[in-house]
């Protein structure tokens, strides 16, 4: 490992610092959720619900100039340049995009970031909602917060993971992890396969990749390179893969989403979005709702059509990608997969400590999933 000099430890820390407290995850998490849900149902679907966020205001110029004037021309590496400046450009654009949160710009911040979905990506979609297969019950004893959490917990003491876990009342996602915390819905009701999955998704890459990123001598990749979303929320279902875990219904779900977000884009209404998921895919009005929060949360989030093209993208990178492990190294995405490895070989980074239960022992799904996933392009 090369030592870090003080030029590279002082950008490194005013960057951390200059771009605190902007994290978008938190942010376009309604703090009415299930308040703005009950009366949308108590409306019959007629009343668009109200979400309400926390006030994410800052001074984007002051911000914005503290970024720019980042010395990055005395790192003294030509890729350590090329890495800082990507990762300060990246953040330039997510601070418009926290600053817009629960506003009109926020949808045009989130296209800017994030993109949109494309023929491809919807006829993806389309494939998977004609499979034969319906999204499934839940079985006839669901697993609840309480039970949800205890697997959680036993995940992740049983690869050694730092970790919290901590119930939330204000979640639309059944679990998630964010820095080295797993929160998990009070009101998770989900079949013991889903939680598995779940494992796998939120504390086996997202958790995984906090902790290495954590590891690092620099901690700009705790940040993430830029677009890594993608790539990021890819391995995570890559992960449920590999593991055995992802289903039909649950790739028929993420292809729900990249409908939802489509017709976000071009409906701009909840209600309109929510009885297209309703009447033309018989979805559970329950699932319907949480869809269509996820597309329209803060403003139209587009974020979740990635996921399909991202397990796209991860299986054909973990079948072909000699360094597809250094992706686990950090925030990475797999743009920056190249960069990332020179930067390692370097010594400035270093691999990834820990490697996610399902990659390190991967499992032979059968031959219809291994079909299906293969079959999304």
């Amino acid at each position: 490992m090369q030592p870090i000099s003080q030029q590279v430890q002082a950008l490194d820390d005013a960057l951390y610092d200059t771009v605190q407290g902007i994290n978008i995850l938190s942010a376009v998490a309604p703090l009415n959720f299930q308040q703005a849900k009950s009366a949308f149902f108590e409306s019959k679907f007629t009343q668009n619900p109200e979400f309400v966020y926390t006030d994410t205001r800052l001074d984007c110029f002051e911000r914005k100039r503290k970024l720019f004037n980042l010395p990055i021309d005395s790192l003294g590496d030509e890729d350590l340049v090329t890495f800082y400046k990507d990762v300060i450009e990246s953040y330039v654009d997510k601070i418009d995009q926290f600053n817009s949160v629960g506003t009109p710009n926020f949808v045009y911040n989130c296209l800017r970031y994030y993109g949109e979905p494309n023929q491809k990506d919807i006829a993806n979609a389309k494939f998977l909602l004609h499979l034969p297969g319906e999204l499934g019950e839940l079985e006839q004893e669901p697993l609840n917060a309480e039970a949800v959490v205890s697997l959680m917990g036993d995940f992740a003491n049983q690869h050694g993971y730092q970790h919290q876990i901590v119930i939330d009342d204000s979640m639309i996602a059944n679990a998630l992890v964010t820095g080295t915390t797993i929160k998990v819905n009070t009101n998770a009701k989900i079949a013991l396969v889903e939680a598995q999955a779940l494992a796998h998704h939120e504390i086996g890459v997202h958790l995984v990749t906090t902790l290495n990123s954590r590891a690092q001598p620099i901690r700009a990749l705790n940040l993430g390179s830029p677009l890594n979303t993608m790539t990021q929320e890819g391995i995570a279902i890559l992960c449920e893969y590999l593991a055995g875990c992802v289903s039909l219904p649950r790739l028929k779900v993420l292809a729900l989403r990249v409908l939802a977000v489509d017709s976000m884009l071009k409906d701009s209404d909840f209600k309109r979005t929510f009885t297209m998921l309703l009447e033309q895919y018989r979805v559970d009005p329950n699932l319907a709702f949480t869809i269509t929060a996820r597309a329209y949360r803060g403003g139209g989030f587009t974020k979740d059509y990635l996921y399909l093209q991202g397990l796209h993208n991860m299986l054909n990178a973990y079948e072909n990608e000699p360094n597809f492990n250094y992706l686990l190294a950090g925030k990475v995405s797999l743009e920056h997969l190249p960069l990332i490895t020179r930067l390692i070989d370097k010594g400035f980074l270093s691999a990834p400590k820990h490697i996610s239960p399902a990659i390190l022992n991967p499992v032979k799904n059968d031959k219809i999933n291994e079909f299906i996933s293969h079959a999304i392009r």
